[in-house]
């Protein structure tokens, strides 16, 4: 009787077991408890308003119209936009979601998407206000910029202003954003520092007017008195305060409190400041601001950003080549630095970019790789940590660019195409940032190879 009994007991605990398992497996996913977390994570930082997506994803009723979209773009691995090569090296701003996440999006939207408990949501991320990345002690208004509806061959060339930094005394920022009004229209706004000069005039446009064919593209001068127009750049040792700040589509603030830096703005600087803007068939008035965070006291490292670029007079992407390599890029750390961001830069022909660094001691590493670069997100990438860059290391760097008809972004594959400012020219442009000691002379971290030039621009 009672082997009956315990035997009974026994079926009954499998029986219990079983259908918790099953009812485990299948309770349903919900937005408040297993979506929202995930996207607080790794896409609220654009999906939300005044940022680059175009839509907002901070809530439920933001996200339940979504949701099959959310589904496919996230399963095909398209979103969060997130290009490095696994296999070589680890980033801290990584967005790429793991598997695991993927099936919780995929089981929530084919499961009806379910908002669930209220009471299961995290607390709401609290977002600076007015679409700001970050809370900036100073806000600096850059020039106003009225972009006509169209333009003779759409193009609009690159223009550059002078404007007062408002830095009255020696500041040190620990972070800064450039933000655009009217995104839809920006290609880039880039700045530096500049020493001031008492005949300075400010809010002047200037722009150098480049021959173009009917397609918008630069006229290739034959001559060799007479070079093909470059990107404008500032002359060789103006800049101060840690060199190149850039917005593009896809690039957040930089911020470099995580890293105990700064840069140090000198008093009575100004800002030279490079728009360049594209047509989107309506007139709009780009209102665009630098907003800065500022330290009282010296950091314990110096920030240096370099937006250096490559290519060179033989840069010709012949028609139809679907695999053509840039002349090198090349470069040599004269001082110890750290490497602490990378940011390939290329135009609608980039297919990939690779960053070589060689020791003193002859090791090659790979820091970087994006095999498959896109335009659309010009992504900041930061190592897990800092790169250690001794005196004598020299980067190299790689890039592929594909002018044919598998390229879906190709304008046009029956031309020859060379580097220029406009998105349908191109770029090599590998830039990146270091950290130096607060002893090292920012003037001297740095020896360019025969083909790279600092200061060419987005």
């Amino acid at each position: 009787m009672l082997r009956y009994s315990l035997a009974g007991l026994l079926f009954g605990m499998v029986v219990v077991a079983g259908d918790a398992g099953l009812s485990a497996a299948d309770t349903p996913v919900t937005f408040t408890k297993d979506v929202l977390p995930i996207l607080q994570k790794n896409c609220q930082s654009c999906h939300r308003p005044g940022q680059i997506a175009p839509m907002s994803l901070l809530t439920y009723e933001d996200a339940r119209p979504w949701a099959r979209s959310i589904k496919n773009k996230v399963e095909s691995r398209q979103m969060p936009p997130w290009f490095a090569d696994p296999q070589h090296g680890q980033f801290v701003n990584d967005r790429s979601l793991p598997q695991s996440d993927i099936q919780t999006i995929v089981k929530w939207a084919d499961g009806g998407a379910q908002q669930g408990d209220p009471k299961d949501a995290p607390p709401a991320i609290e977002w600076p206000a007015d679409g700001w990345q970050i809370k900036p002690d100073i806000v600096v208004r850059g020039p106003e910029f009225r972009v006509p509806a169209h333009a003779p061959q759409e193009v609009i060339e690159w223009v550059t202003y002078l404007i007062p930094s408002g830095f009255t005394k020696d500041t040190w920022i620990t972070s800064l954003e450039i933000k655009p009004s009217v995104m839809s229209v920006t290609h880039h706004i880039c700045f530096t520092f500049q020493p001031h000069k008492p005949d300075v005039k400010y809010y002047v446009a200037n722009w150098n007017e480049s021959p173009r064919d009917e397609e918008g593209a630069a006229i290739k001068q034959a001559a060799p008195e007479r070079p093909r127009p470059q990107a404008p750049r500032p002359p060789p040792g103006a800049d101060v305060g840690g060199g190149f700040n850039c917005y593009v589509p896809g690039r957040g603030a930089d911020d470099y409190r995580p890293f105990h830096a700064g840069k140090l703005i000198p008093a009575n600087s100004d800002i030279s400041f490079q728009v360049h803007y594209t047509p989107v068939g309506k007139e709009v008035v780009d209102r665009p601001l630098i907003g800065f965070t500022v330290s009282q006291t010296p950091p314990e490292k110096r920030w240096m950003s370099y937006g250096i670029v490559g290519g060179g007079p033989n840069f010709a992407i012949p028609a139809n080549d679907a695999n053509y390599e840039s002349p090198a890029f090349d470069l040599e750390f004269t001082a110890d630095a750290e490497l602490v961001e990378m940011m390939p830069h290329m135009h609608l022909r980039g297919k990939d970019m690779t960053y070589h660094l060689t020791y003193p001691d002859g090791r090659d590493e790979i820091v970087l790789n994006v095999p498959k670069y896109d335009f659309n997100w010009q992504i900041l990438y930061q190592p897990l940590k800092p790169i250690l860059v001794p005196k004598g290391t020299k980067m190299h760097v790689d890039a592929h660019y594909n002018n044919s008809t598998s390229n879906k972004f190709n304008p046009n594959p029956n031309r020859t195409v060379y580097l220029g400012r406009m998105t349908w020219e191109e770029m090599m442009a590998p830039f990146f940032g270091v950290l130096i000691d607060m002893k090292t002379d920012p003037s001297k971290v740095l020896k360019l190879g025969r083909f790279a030039v600092q200061g060419g621009g987005a």
